[in-house]
Parts: C-alpha cells; structure tokens; sequence
C-alpha cells in the first residue's frame, strides 16, 4: 500500500523554502537546492556569531590603542593600570569614549598615571 505523505512532506519542504526567501535564483525555489543552501546559511550563521565578537574587540583595541596615543601612552600600558587600578570599565566603553567623548577618555587616562 502505497503512502501518500501528502502534509507532512510539503509542511516540511514549505519550512525549508521559506528559510531560503530571498536567496537568489533557484537557490530560493528548488527544493533540494534550497535545503542545501539554508543548511549552509544556518551553518555560516551559527560561525559568524562568534567571529562578530572576536572582531568587535579588536575594533575597540584600535580605537583604545588610538586614544591612549594621542594622551601619551599606549593601549597595553593603559590596560595594565586599569586592571591594577581595579577599575571596572570594559573595552566598549572606553572605546566608544575615546571615540565621541575625548574629554572624558583624557580624563580616565589622567587618573590612572596619577
């Protein structure tokens, strides 16, 4: 006796046609290759979660480093007393201070060396 899996196969391709929305060509209308290629999305998606934060902290260690030079100092001597100082700032903070708010960083640097 033949099975007819009428529902449940098209539910399931439905699911998987629907991830792949707004894939280009037939990556976003043939099923077997829109399976493929949002397995492959989700893959990408699930590894680039953990680069973002690995590429967010070197963006504010160059922003640091860039604030501590134009004070007189350097990114490691700067770290080195804020984690002596036991200051709690993190990288974010001080990043977006060296960015928009100079004064501010100047200020942070000034009571470190003092």
């Amino acid at each position: 006796m033949r099975v007819a899996r009428g529902t449940k196969a098209r539910r399931r391709r439905n699911k998987v046609l629907k991830r792949a929305s707004g894939f280009r060509g037939g990556n976003s209308r043939v099923y077997s290759v829109a399976a493929e290629k949002s397995d492959r999305a989700l893959a990408y998606a699930y590894r680039d979660r953990k680069v973002k934060k690995r590429e967010f902290r070197k963006l504010w260690t160059q922003r640091i480093n860039a604030g501590a030079r134009l004070c007189g100092t350097t990114y490691s001597r700067l770290m080195g007393a804020i984690n002596k100082s036991e200051m709690e700032i993190d990288r974010k903070i001080l990043a977006d201070l060296a960015v928009n708010d100079m004064q501010a960083f100047k200020a942070i640097v000034d009571k470190l060396n003092a």
